[in-house]
């Protein structure tokens, strides 16, 4: 390890006094004129990543659904998973070391973490259409150039397509081919497969308009809508020509205000969709006759694919494990659906989607969604090859095709992250099949309505949580504050959980009517603002005008 050309090179990305950063699930996200030399440094953290794993390490620059002024970067593990967490701890450390501590941070990991100084390194990069990205990749490949390393810049990707990348690299191949073309062939190739089986209902059936947040995804389902056009038209709006990334359009803007994005025509029950700003987040919705906006959101979106998955799973008769990940904020009727009507089983783990895609591991097949659209499906190595083994050898003309219908699914989910685009397709996909409209698939169940709200704290340290953060351990009294007012409401719960980054509590509180909810969500904020050291202005009662706001 060239220590002095380090130091040199990390003069030309010098950190900004004062300035303190933390690694977080989404990796560093902040004003991106204070990122370069974060940047810089994060390239020099995937070599020795790289030379630790004797893998390619992924860094992608992105800052998914926030304002187009702020960028990010995270980084990803061999097998297009996030980073492990101690290398977290490695990232914010090397983040924020002065200047002149940097090289002694450098030699700490590289001792703490037993890298081979002499082994190969590969990093590969990816960015977003920020105009920010394309100078902050650069400081990323000088980190990586300054160290040795060896890389290649996939240039314009989104976020789910780099760790595609990453996983077809590590695997040899086997998972996939690790170029853009590839990604598009195998995704699409699965998805025509799939669809041979749907009876063809009418063209309207077979439209999707898609809301692409003026990001990434616009570029990526314009490459590649082409290679699936036979069984799917995709109408692109909010696709980067005119608007501002992520500005009053996206995934994130629809799920939090409840209506739809600017920049696109809604007919009544025509099926729309909306990404994130780097396509890894999907949620759908419409309009009824009446002009009422629908949203169908992660929950119902995990609802529908385990309900699919359950059918040839049965009809193989092979006892493959399905289960279904969600968190505290999923809705208490998607909860009741999946375990009473479905019996599917359902696990609650804390919010987070590290969390929920650990747990989804433990399963032969794991489903995991959280509400604003973000998850997959994975498919365990032995129940893959099962499955695949089945569609070879099995006779029984049904049975076989349950296990081809099966495999395609497997090929179809990018099983490294949720993937917007592949969430569609496979969620297209399953419609067509079962000749569902997106009315019918929302009247799966109706949601309870519910209320989030924040409370501004002096410290949110004061709270801690217990039970997948549904029950608060800390301070003494609020659980049993929050019990009582809970006894008061029909079909009702309510929780509180610290923000991982701000000091601001955040309540959730559901009932059997609106009104129900948002009283339980104020009476609840109140009891946090009184026992959890509340500062500012005391929690007001909801109502609609200020909701939009939050």
């Amino acid at each position: 390890m060239d220590l002095d050309a380090v130091t040199k090179q990390s003069a030309l990305h010098a950190k900004p006094d004062g300035l303190t950063l933390q690694y977080g699930t989404a990796g560093f996200r902040t004003k991106a004129e204070h990122l370069d030399h974060v940047m810089f440094r994060m390239g020099l953290l995937a070599v020795l990543r790289s030379k630790q794993t004797k893998s390619t390490i992924g860094v992608m620059v992105t800052a998914s659904h926030n304002p187009e002024e702020d960028n990010g970067v995270k980084l990803v593990d061999p097998l297009g998973e996030m980073l492990a967490p101690s290398w977290e701890d490695h990232a914010t450390c090397l983040a924020n070391a002065e200047e002149q501590d940097l090289p002694r941070v450098l030699v700490d990991i590289g001792e703490k973490a037993a890298v081979n100084l002499h082994q190969d390194a590969f990093v590969v990069i990816g960015r977003d259409t920020r105009p920010s990205s394309e100078k902050l990749s650069q400081s990323v490949i000088d980190g990586v150039t300054v160290l040795g390393g060896q890389f290649h810049d996939y240039g314009l990707l989104t976020t789910p397509q780099l760790h595609y990348m990453v996983y077809c690299r590590n695997t040899s191949g086997q998972y996939g081919k690790a170029t853009i073309e590839g990604y598009y062939q195998k995704l699409s190739a699965a998805f025509v497969e799939l669809t041979k089986q749907a009876s063809c209902s009418g063209d309207d059936q077979r439209t999707l308009k898609v809301d692409c947040a003026n990001g990434i995804g616009a570029l990526k389902l314009r490459e590649m809508k082409h290679y699936f056009s036979q069984g799917l038209s995709v109408q692109l709006f909010n696709d980067g020509t005119k608007g501002k990334l992520n500005h009053l359009c996206g995934a994130d803007f629809v799920k939090s205000h409840q209506k739809p994005p600017q920049g696109i025509e809604m007919k009544s029950h025509e099926r729309c969709c909306s990404f994130d700003g780097d396509a890894d987040r999907i949620v759908y919705y419409y309009h009824d006759a009446d002009g009422q906006f629908h949203l169908v959101d992660g929950d119902k979106i995990a609802a529908l694919i385990s309900s699919f998955l359950k059918e040839p799973l049965l009809e193989i008769g092979d006892s493959l494990s399905l289960g279904v990940v969600q968190t505290a904020y999923a809705n208490g009727s998607s909860t009741r659906y999946l375990e009473e009507v479905m019996k599917v089983p359902v696990y609650c783990t804390k919010t987070g989607v590290k969390h929920l895609h650990h747990k989804a591991q433990e399963f032969d097949i794991g489903v995991y969604f959280e509400a604003n659209g973000h998850g997959t499906v994975l498919f365990s190595k032995a129940a893959e090859m099962k499955i695949k083994q089945l569609a070879k050898e099995l006779e029984e003309d049904k049975k076989r095709k349950a296990a081809k219908m099966l495999e395609n699914v497997i090929d179809l989910f990018n099983q490294a992250t949720g993937d917007a685009i592949s969430d569609m397709l496979v969620i297209e996909a399953i419609l067509a099949l079962k000749g569902l409209t997106v009315q019918q698939w929302d009247a799966l169940y109706t949601d309870l309505p519910n209320r989030q709200l924040k409370v501004k704290v002096a410290d949110r340290q004061v709270i801690s949580t217990t039970d997948a953060e549904r029950q608060a351990v800390t301070p003494p009294g609020l659980q049993e504050a929050i019990n009582e007012l809970v006894k008061k409401y029909r079909l009702s719960r309510a929780f509180v959980r610290p923000s991982g980054t701000e000091d601001i509590v955040r309540v959730y509180a559901e009932a059997d009517s609106q009104e129900n909810a948002d009283s339980l969500a104020y009476e609840v904020s109140l009891a946090v603002f009184q026992l959890a050291g509340g500062i500012g202005e005391r929690p007001q009662p909801v109502n609609i005008t200020r909701n939009l706001e939050l």
